[in-house]
């Protein structure tokens, strides 16, 4: 990432000859300057005659305007270009609301990357359904929420989750090892904005106790997954993955201890691609800019 304040421009449109002319054009136009470019195009099998996807860093005080200007001049060329896009400034620092349950490494881990600054972001709350962390959370100056889940309230639990989001503004939701289901409500409301953690190298060993499943099957590698939260458990598009060899003597407690290191970077990782505009979606699949 650049020391100086830029905008990232992502998107994503219909394949076609002249894109990265026409985007880049528009940039030199007003005097823009390119600080970081990537491209892809898939040819999506040849199914939907493919898609192109892009993501522009531009030096912001090389530009004659702001961003809400930059929006308005460039739609134009998005719609003719019939694009999926975005765009977004590095000096805002998005608002991500994290969500725990009894497991603290991914929690730990997160909030010691955001007090460091390695993660500069705002963390306006952390939500959980028990109260195990509350006098971490708060030591660090952060609004601590607990919202028990159970069969019978589950609707009014995530009713609220949904509030308190949208109270503090969140942009970004991170199951750090918040080990409940969320509703299909609520899955479907933030498309794309809800990060899970799975100590399970996807798509295999899916639900529940996956070190156990991988132990049962004598695997000799395990992984972690960081990947966006639809309805359907643990299907969701992938945004990072790793591994780790095993071997025959590793019992499903190694294995458990390793798989938390290997959690803690992939989800890491895997927060850092969401934040930085580096994962474009396009259907159950990502791509996903280093």
């Amino acid at each position: 990432m650049h020391p100086q304040r830029f905008y990232t421009l992502s998107a994503s449109c219909p394949d076609r000859v002249g894109i990265i002319a026409r985007v880049s054009g528009f940039i030199a136009e007003h005097q823009g300057w390119i600080l970081e470019s990537s491209y892809h195009a898939d040819d999506g099998n040849g199914a939907d005659g493919g898609r192109y996807f892009m993501r522009i860093e531009v030096k912001a005080d090389s530009l004659p305007f702001h961003l809400a200007e930059f929006r308005e001049r460039f739609r134009p060329i998005a719609e003719e270009l019939q694009m999926n896009w975005k765009i977004s400034d590095s000096a805002v620092k998005k608002r991500v609301v994290l969500m725990v349950s009894r497991q603290e490494h991914c929690l730990y881990d997160l909030l010691a990357r955001w007090q460091s600054k390695e993660l500069d972001i705002e963390i306006p709350c952390v939500i959980s359904n028990h109260d195990t962390f509350k006098g971490f959370v708060e030591w660090h100056g952060i609004p601590f929420h607990v919202v028990p889940v159970s069969p019978d309230n589950r609707a009014a639990a995530y009713a609220e989750i949904q509030r308190l989001y949208d109270e503090v503004k969140g942009e970004t939701m991170v199951l750090a090892r918040y080990m409940q289901i969320l509703s299909p409500e609520l899955c479907e409301k933030y498309p794309n904005q809800i990060l899970n953690i799975h100590h399970s190298f996807l798509p295999s060993f899916v639900g529940a106790k996956p070190y156990h499943q991988a132990y049962q099957r004598g695997v000799k590698l395990i992984g972690a997954t960081c990947h966006y939260v639809t309805s359907e458990l643990d299907q969701g598009p992938i945004i990072e993955q790793d591994v780790i060899r095993i071997d025959h003597s590793d019992s499903v407690e190694d294995m458990v201890r390793y798989g938390k290191d290997i959690e803690k970077a992939v989800l890491a990782r895997g927060l850092r691609y969401h934040l930085e505009d580096r994962v474009l979606v396009h259907g159950n699949k990502t791509v996903v800019f280093r």
